[in-house]
């Protein structure tokens, strides 16, 4: 019987954590913000390197590069500085 107990507070553990790793797929894009606000997005590694680097740029220095922040923002995403 005491079992029970631990098998019904594990699974609630294992279904809690489960749903607070899923990601939103909210396809709204990136938070707006002024002509000064960088967003901070994960990019690929350096050449030689296994260590992924975040930049934060405008989203005009963004779009120089050939990135659109409102359709990669979901997957690559990490902070919004207001500038």
């Amino acid at each position: 019987m005491a079992y029970t107990g631990w098998a019904v507070a594990l699974g609630a553990i294992i279904a809690s954590s489960a749903a607070a790793s899923t990601q939103s797929t909210d396809a709204g894009g990136a938070p707006a913000g002024g002509p000064d606000t960088r967003y901070c997005m994960r990019v690929e590694p350096q050449t030689g390197s296994r260590i992924e680097g975040v930049e934060c740029w405008t989203r005009e220095e963004w779009a120089e590069g050939g990135v659109d922040v409102d359709h990669d923002w979901a997957k690559e995403g990490v902070k919004v500085l207001n500038g």
